[in-house]
């Protein structure tokens, strides 16, 4: 039986779990840079004299830098494996958040703000896919619910760290992801495996003792030559290892990136611009940071919300109603923040919301794809949703520029949202959840 049939029927160990966390850890450091630029915002602006237009392409340039780290990188993933390619990220996160740090003028902040985008964006491109593959099929919904709220965890992290620095020098928040970042790094070199699924198809060098050892973790049987070598020819007579898959794939694909771009168009919207935007509607900078600290609150318990519901019914359907919500609650947001403690409530609604929708495509997405494609599947819609994530922050500073409204900027921000549960309608029958009896790899969602 192919490995990631083995772990998707079989409960869930607590070394499994462990992996989870590893990768809910690094997910941590996404939400912290996203957060530590949107939180230090006013500042920065301040400091280097900044615009609206010139603030938005400094948020734009990490994303541009994740967009190159999630499609560059991701496909390296599939060659040299999912830990290497984690932490040589991890090492290009480190400098660029240092960099940053001391950075004497905006255009060598922004260059930092580059390399650090493309070691996030490779980190994330390879962490979502050893969530799935670590988790069985029960609990996967549940396990990338987890590994994205650590997005909002460490969202929550920069805005307490920004908060206790209003005021004071805004570089200390960057110092901060730096150190954390570095942390991961040796954290991971030490307790992160290899995805066994890399070790059962590319066979390294010694993939046979390691894929064992982390069994033997795992609390599962061992595996054989002769074990492996059956599964590949079973893949092969699958179908899966000659290039026909590309054109079946082409249309949930595309899909894929519809969902992704409308997501995180709203996702980094609202992350980015929250608390810029209420400063200059005359809240204070703390009641503005406070409310942007709400949202990322929210974040922390929606993407497990999802998790839990993903497990009652379809992850495809349980997303649409997020998406929905999300986009509704967006709005109630805006039109609430002039009281501070409805705005705050109304904010954790929404981060829980739009945290969950991103829940929900790391969810859906994997199992669209078959082992050997899924990093380089999964990078390429990560890349393509930073698209919207680059579209939404540069979109917004031109329109606030022209004279739009913080309300006006929401209200279109929350439509961009809405069309992603019309993308999802029209992946039902591309998805493993709706189509059970459909052909690999709808047929064995263990794979995702």
């Amino acid at each position: 039986m192919i490995l990631t049939a083995r772990i998707g029927a079989a409960p869930m160990s607590g070394y499994q779990w462990l992996i989870v966390a590893l990768c809910t850890f690094m997910n941590c450091l996404d939400g912290f840079d996203v957060m530590a630029v949107a939180f230090t915002g006013p500042s920065v602006t301040e400091e280097f004299g900044l615009n609206g237009s010139q603030f938005g392409l400094l948020v734009s340039v990490g994303l541009i830098g994740m967009a190159l780290g999630s499609m560059l990188l991701a496909p390296f993933a599939d060659l040299i494996g999912r830990r290497p390619l984690i932490l040589i990220s991890l090492a290009l996160g480190t400098i660029g958040m240092f960099g940053a740090a001391m950075a004497p003028s905006v255009l060598v902040m922004g260059l930092f703000r580059l390399v650090t985008g493309i070691g996030v964006g490779g980190i994330l491109a390879s962490t979502n896919v050893i969530a799935s593959e670590f988790s069985n099929a029960k609990n996967r919904g549940l396990a990338i619910g987890i590994y994205t709220a650590g997005y909002g965890i460490g969202a929550t992290f920069a805005s307490l760290v920004a908060k206790t620095t209003v005021g004071g020098d805004w570089r200390i928040v960057f110092y901060a992801g730096g150190f954390g970042t570095l942390l991961a790094l040796i954290v991971i070199a030490v307790l992160l495996p290899e995805s066994l699924a890399f070790l059962e198809q590319r066979r390294p060098r010694g993939a046979l003792e390691r894929i064992n050892r982390t069994l033997a973790r795992m609390g599962m049987d061992s595996t054989s030559t002769a074990d492996l070598d059956q599964a590949s020819s079973a893949r092969k007579d699958a179908g899966q290892t000659g290039s026909g898959w590309l054109k079946q794939l082409l249309a949930p694909t595309i899909l894929l990136w519809i969902i992704f771009i409308t997501i995180m168009f709203g996702f980094y919207f609202v992350n980015s611009w929250t608390p810029t935007l209420l400063a200059e509607e005359g809240l204070s900078k703390s009641t503005a940071v406070t409310a942007g600290m709400a949202i990322s609150i929210g974040g922390t318990v929606g993407s497990v919300l999802y998790g839990l519901a993903a497990r009652l019914r379809p992850p495809r359907v349980v997303l649409i109603g997020f998406s929905l919500l999300s986009a509704a609650m967006m709005v109630v947001f805006i039109l609430s923040t002039s009281i501070l403690w409805l705005g705050f409530g109304i904010g954790v609604i929404v981060g829980a919301l739009i945290n969950g929708c991103i829940a929900g495509a790391y969810t859906v997405g994997p199992p669209l794809y078959p082992s050997h494609l899924r990093g380089v599947g999964m990078g390429w819609a990560l890349g393509m949703g930073r698209i919207g994530a680059i579209l939404s922050p540069t979109i917004a500073g031109l329109l606030k520029d022209a004279g739009a409204s913080a309300t006006q900027l929401y209200v279109g921000a929350a439509a961009v949202v809405a069309l992603c549960a019309l993308a999802l309608v029209a992946l039902r029958k591309h998805d493993p959840d709706s189509t059970p009896a459909a052909t690999e790899p709808a047929t064995n969602p263990a794979t995702g």
